[in-house]
């Protein structure tokens, strides 16, 4: 299924409950649609989100109001149903919003250009974290709910672990210069899979994460952009060559090419509420809608990937970082632009007065 959106979208983001897919184009725009099985994808909301591009989308408070961040350091909050802004924070980063992710129902996690992640608590309406711990743009963040742990990638080459208990940033990696632009949690918690501008994926395991226990090279040399969790032992990648992949981790690591999205990079992907799309966008205008069924029996030629090591053990693991036990589960592109601790309240508190 293909949704042309007429021009360039940098992200996309679908309705935790509902057929409905949005997308924040390069003109600022955002998009929602209306898709199904049987029929075409219908637009239902245009709104012209930013005065510069719509780099972040993200649905909350159950889907009925949608955040969008851009490089004009806003994010607006728009009624899913009236398209009317609910709240608008001009000045949430110094630098361009880059990313934004859902952390638990009342809060939502934003990422800039400035290195900067903060912490807005939709519930208590303001800016409850703010952690400056990057020296460039933050390329992905994921989210650790039993631990509380914040994870966020950078331009800078590090990962950053920041705990929202403690209100800390807790640890940070070695620099890398392989730019690490995508990141995912993996093995119920115990594996942290980074993708890179080489193409290499970087394997940590939690609780050592100031240097990568392992390697995976078989996607290079082309970058990935994105990660998608698939379940605890794949992982779907796409890469700056067109093609989406699943990469199984652990134990068996192989790359099965599962869709090419089209000769341009692969920007972003996901997944929709039930679990039969995958959504993914480049710099085609065309949003695509995947039936994932369908990618994952006809998946092409499996190509098995070469790695540093091939074991799964920590013992060989650097000095666990402090208070950062595992988890405890039950058992079933571009450059964009101080290494620090969290900082309190800013002056940008009262964006989600209204919400």
């Amino acid at each position: 299924m293909e949704i042309n959106v007429k021009n360039i979208a940098f992200d996309l983001d679908f309705h935790p409950s509902s057929q409905l897919v949005a997308a924040g184009l390069i003109t600022g725009n955002l998009f929602v649609y209306r898709y199904s099985e049987n029929s075409e994808p219908q637009r239902v909301l245009k709104v012209r989100a930013h005065s510069e591009s719509c780099r972040a989308v993200r649905f909350i408070n159950e889907g009925r109001v949608i955040l969008t961040g851009s490089p004009d350091c806003s994010i607006l909050a728009t009624d899913i149903e009236t398209g009317s802004p609910v709240a608008r924070l001009e000045n949430s980063h110094e630098k361009a919003v880059n990313r934004l992710v859902n952390l638990t129902e009342s809060t939502i996690a934003s990422g800039g250009d400035d290195g900067c992640i903060k912490v807005w608590d939709t519930r208590q309406q303001t800016c409850c974290n703010s952690f400056q711990v990057h020296e460039d743009y933050i390329t992905d963040m994921t989210f650790e709910p039993d631990s509380m742990k914040l994870l966020g990638t950078s331009g800078d080459g590090t990962l950053s672990v920041s705990n929202l208990r403690s209100n800390k940033v807790q640890t940070r990696s070695e620099f890398s210069e392989d730019e690490p632009l995508s990141i995912v949690i993996m093995k119920n918690g115990r594996k942290v899979i980074c993708g890179t501008e080489s193409g290499t994926l970087l394997l940590y395991s939690w609780g050592f994460f100031k240097d990568c226990s392992d390697r995976f090279t078989a996607l290079s040399p082309n970058p990935v952009n994105a990660l998608l969790k698939l379940d605890e032992d794949r992982v779907i990648a796409g890469t700056e060559n067109g093609l989406i992949s699943l990469v199984g981790i652990l134990p068996n690591r192989v790359i099965q090419p599962i869709a090419e999205h089209s000769e341009y990079p692969v920007e972003r992907l996901a997944l929709s509420h039930d679990r039969k799309f995958l959504g993914s966008i480049s710099h085609d205008s065309i949003l695509k809608l995947w039936d994932i069924d369908s990618l994952l029996q006809d998946s092409g030629k499996t190509v098995k990937g070469k790695s540093a090591a091939e074991s799964d053990d920590d013992d060989d693991e650097m000095d666990m970082d402090t208070d950062d036990a595992p988890p405890q589960k039950p058992s079933k592109g571009t450059k964009r632009k101080n290494n620090g601790v969290a900082k309190g309240l800013d002056n940008s508190s009262n964006f989600f007065a209204d919400l």
